[in-house]
C-alpha cells in the first residue's frame, strides 16, 4: 500500500521537476514497511514544503513571511550610491564586506566575488556588469536602506558604470593605497562629478606592505581637489575600518529627490532576459509607487504591462509587496519574446545574441552578410576585451560558436558627387563595412573617429610610450606629474589605432605599471585609403580594411606575412598581396607542393629531363587558373594579432 503511495506522488508534474533521485533512492530501497513512521518523514521532507524550493510552474512571486514592508522607508531613510574604481582595487571585495555586516549574506571564508555571478566574470577575476543589492542598516536608532550597485573597472565597460550612476545621488571612489590614481580613477571621477553625485574617496588596501596611504591621498587632493581629510583609509580583505564606509554614506550621501505623492515613474537602468518570465528590469522609482497587479506603460514604446512580480536584489531576487519613491529594484512584467523553435545554428545565434544584448545595451548589432562566411553581424564593442567576453559570453550561456574577423570602425565621407548626395539622402554618409568604401573621385573628404586617452605611468617608461604614442598616429595634448614618481599624458589618438592591441603593448612596455583610459573626441579629417587583399589576383572582401596612407605600407606587410602563416600550401603557388587600386604595396608568395617528376629517370637525353618539367610547369599554370584558395577561419583570427 505505501509503495503505490509513494508512486503517484512521484507522477505529480510538479515533483516530477522537483525530485532528485539520487537523494531519495536509498531512503527509499532501505524502506521497511513495519516502520510506518519513515513513510510520514519521508514525505514530510520533500522539498515541495520547503520555502528554498519553488516549482518552475507554481506561484513564482509570492512574498516570503519575513519580508520587509518597504512602505515604512521614507525617502529620507534611502541611499542609492556605486563603487566605481579602477580594475583591481578592490570594489568586489568590498561590496563582499559591505553584505556581511548588513547581514545580507553570512560571514564565511567563501565569501569571494558574491555579486559576481557570470560564469566569466569568475574566471577572468573581473567585474563584466553592474549588479545591485540592497541593504538594511541601522544608524544612530534609524534603519535604512541602502541600495549599492558594483560596477567593472575596465575602460571597456564603461558605460555600465555610466549607466549605473543614473540610478544613484553618490558613489565610493575606491584608489588602491599601493597603486594610488589610475587612469580609470580619473574617468570615473568626471563620469561622477558631471553628474553632481557626492564622492567619497576611499584607499583600499593598507595593510599591504610598504603602502603610502599619504602619498595617494596628496593625489587625490591634487587631481580631484578632494580635501585629505575626507579620504577613509580601509582594507577590505581584512574589514578594517569597513564600518565607517557605511557611516559616511548614510551622512555624506543625500537621499534621492522623489515624492510619493507624484505618479509612479521609474528608470531602467539596466535589464536581462528570464527564459520563463521575459525581461526582468532593474529599476530606480523616481515617483509614486507600484504594487503586483498595477499595470505600467513603457515611455518609449507606448505599450502597456501587468506587473507579475517586484522586489528587491540582497543579491538574490527578494519579492515584496510593491517598490516606492527613491527605492531600487527590480521588476517582472510579462515583456517577453517567442523566438522560433528552429535548430539552425543562425536562428540559435539571432537568439543568443538578442537576448545578450537585452543585458548589454552597449552593443549595437547590424546584420550583414559574406561570401565566405556567409549571413552573420556586424557587432560594435567598446574594446577588445568588450569583444572578447561577449563572444565568451554567447559560448557559456548559450552554447553559441561564432568566427570572429578584424574589427573596424565607423568612418564618415563627404561627398561631393551630386547622383550619390541624392542617392544617400545626406552629403555625409558613414562607413561601417570597408567593402562600401566609396572612391577619391567622388569625395571631398574623408573622416574618421578620434578619441582623448589618458594614460598613467611610472616616468621611468614615459619615453618607451610616448614612442609607441608617435608611432599610432597621436597628438600630445598635455603631460603633468601627479606626485614625484608617477607622470599623466594626454594624447589625442585616431581610433583606429588604439582599438585592437594598443592596452596590451602599453602593458607590456611599462611591466604592468601603465593604465590607459579614453573618451570619444569626435571626427577629423584623414587621408584615408581602402587596401585590398587578393589571393592569385581574387580580392578577399573579409579582408578589405581602410588604413591610413602613410601606414600603408606597413599594414599591407604585416598582414601579408600573417596570411602566409595561416594558409595552408597548394599544389599551385599562391601570391598575397595587398593593393591600393591597381597598385601593389606589398607581396608573399605561399609556395606549392611539388613532386619530383625526374625521380624516374635514371640518365638519357637532357630533353627528356626538360619535356617532363614542362609539362610538369603546363599543369601548375592551369591548376592556378582554375584553382580556387580557400581562406581557414583561423586566419581572421590570426590577423588580430598584429604586431608592432
Amino acid at each position: 500500500m505505501s509503495l503505490c503511495i509513494l508512486k503517484r506522488w512521484y507522477e505529480m508534474p510538479i515533483l516530477r521537476r522537483l525530485l532528485e533521485f539520487k537523494m531519495y533512492r536509498k531512503k527509499l530501497h532501505s524502506y521497511n514497511t513495519t516502520h510506518t513512521t519513515f513513510r510520514h518523514r519521508w514525505i514530510k521532507n520533500l522539498p515541495i514544503f520547503s520555502s528554498r524550493f519553488r516549482p518552475i510552474h507554481s506561484d513564482a512571486t509570492q512574498t516570503p513571511k519575513d519580508a520587509v514592508d518597504l512602505s515604512k522607508f521614507p525617502v529620507e531613510r534611502i541611499r542609492n550610491f556605486s563603487i566605481i574604481a579602477h580594475i583591481d582595487h578592490g570594489k568586489i571585495t568590498l561590496a563582499d564586506r559591505l553584505l556581511e555586516i548588513t547581514g545580507a549574506i553570512s560571514t564565511t571564508a567563501k565569501n569571494k566575488q558574491v555579486l559576481d555571478k557570470l560564469q566569466v566574470e569568475r574566471e577572468r577575476g573581473i567585474t563584466v556588469k553592474a549588479q545591485t543589492a540592497s541593504l538594511f542598516y541601522n544608524h544612530q536608532g534609524q534603519q535604512y536602506l541602502l541600495n549599492l550597485i558594483d560596477t567593472p573597472g575596465h575602460v571597456d565597460f564603461s558605460y555600465e558604470v555610466s549607466r549605473s550612476i543614473s540610478a544613484c545621488q553618490g558613489v565610493l571612489l575606491i584608489v588602491d593605497a599601493n597603486q594610488g590614481i589610475q587612469a580609470q580613477t580619473v574617468a570615473n571621477f568626471y563620469l561622477a562629478f558631471e553628474s553632481q553625485l557626492t564622492i567619497i574617496p576611499v584607499i583600499n588596501k593598507i595593510d599591504l606592505k610598504n603602502v603610502d596611504p599619504e602619498r595617494v591621498e596628496k593625489q587625490i587632493e591634487k587631481v580631484f581637489d578632494i580635501p585629505c581629510e575626507e579620504c577613509i583609509r580601509i582594507s577590505a580583505k581584512l574589514g578594517t575600518n569597513v564600518e565607517r564606509v557605511l557611516q559616511e554614506v548614510v551622512s555624506r550621501i543625500p537621499p534621492p529627490t522623489a515624492s510619493r505623492d507624484e505618479p509612479f515613474k521609474a528608470l531602467v537602468f539596466d535589464s536581462n532576459f528570464d527564459h520563463y518570465r521575459g525581461v526582468v528590469a532593474n529599476i530606480a522609482v523616481c515617483g509614486g509607487h507600484v504594487r503586483k497587479g498595477d499595470m505600467i506603460v513603457s515611455a518609449y514604446l507606448g505599450k502597456s504591462y501587468d506587473v507579475n512580480e517586484l522586489g528587491l536584489l540582497r543579491p538574490d531576487e527578494y519579492p515584496t509587496d510593491g517598490l516606492y519613491a527613491g527605492q531600487v529594484g527590480y521588476i517582472v512584467a510579462g515583456m517577453k519574446r517567442m523566438y522560433p523553435m528552429d535548430q539552425s545554428d543562425y536562428i540559435s545565434l539571432r537568439s543568443a545574441i538578442d537576448r545578450l544584448t537585452l543585458n548589454d545595451s552597449s552593443v549595437t548589432v547590424q546584420r550583414d552578410s559574406s561570401l565566405a562566411l556567409g549571413a552573420g553581424w556586424r557587432i560594435g564593442f567598446l574594446g577588445l576585451l568588450h569583444m572578447e567576453v561577449f563572444n565568451q559570453r554567447l559560448e557559456q550561456e548559450y552554447n553559441a560558436s561564432v568566427i570572429v574577423t578584424e574589427p573596424t570602425v565607423p568612418y564618415k565621407a563627404i561627398l561631393s558627387s551630386a547622383k550619390l548626395i541624392k542617392h544617400h539622402g545626406s552629403e555625409e554618409i558613414t562607413i561601417v563595412n570597408p567593402a562600401q568604401f566609396p572612391d577619391r573621385s567622388v569625395v571631398s573628404e574623408y573622416l574618421e573617429p578620434m578619441v582623448m586617452g589618458t594614460i598613467l605611468a611610472p616616468d621611468t617608461y614615459t619615453g618607451r610610450i610616448m614612442t609607441l604614442c608617435l608611432n599610432r598616429r597621436a597628438i600630445q595634448q598635455n603631460m603633468v606629474y601627479i606626485d614625484d614618481h608617477r607622470v599623466m599624458m594626454k594624447y589625442l589618438f585616431p581610433l583606429n589605432e588604439i582599438v585592437v592591441d594598443f592596452y596590451d603593448l602599453l602593458k607590456s612596455m611599462s611591466s604592468g605599471y601603465a593604465s590607459f583610459d579614453y573618451e570619444n573626441a569626435g571626427y577629423q579629417p584623414a587621408n584615408l585609403v581602402k587596401m585590398d587583399i587578393l589571393l592569385n589576383g581574387q580580392s578577399v572582401e573579409e579582408l578589405t580594411t581602410i588604413v591610413h596612407k602613410e601606414r600603408a605600407y606597413i599594414v599591407g606587410k604585416a598582414l601579408c606575412e600573417c596570411l602566409k602563416d595561416s594558409i595552408p600550401r597548394q599544389m599551385f603557388d599562391i601570391a598575397v598581396q595587398a593593393a591600393i587600386g591597381s597598385k601593389v604595396l606589398a607581396r608573399e608568395t605561399i609556395k606549392a607542393y611539388k613532386k619530383n617528376v625526374l625521380a624516374k629517370c635514371y640518365g638519357g637525353d637532357i630533353t627528356r629531363k626538360m619535356k617532363l618539367l614542362k609539362r610538369q610547369a603546363e599543369g601548375k599554370k592551369k591548376m592556378r587558373l582554375i584553382g580556387k584558395v580557400e581562406v581557414p577561419k583561423d586566419a581572421f583570427i590570426n590577423v588580430l594579432k598584429r604586431k608592432d
